[in-house]
């Protein structure tokens, strides 16, 4: 993985986005295409990393009708 790619990764996983959907999303070089456009046209338009994560997380998680703790497992 490139260090463009890595960083994406990295980044939407500080907002929360489990390891398992991104890796869904890295895996398809349609969807992969797509984060990377829609990445650099938010990044040429003046958003920094996290903001462009924070968007995007809240994108996918309103996509897939799902909140950040749902899959947290809890240790009781």
């Amino acid at each position: 993985m490139d260090l463009v790619k890595l960083n994406m990764y990295q980044r939407l996983r500080d907002f929360e986005i489990p390891a398992s959907i991104l890796d869904e999303i890295f895996a398809d070089e349609d969807d992969l295409e797509i984060l990377e456009t829609n990445w650099e046209e938010l990044e040429n338009n003046g958003m920094t990393s996290d903001e462009i994560a924070d968007e995007i997380a809240k994108f996918i998680f309103e996509q897939l009708d799902y909140t950040p703790d749902q899959f947290t497992e809890e240790n009781e």
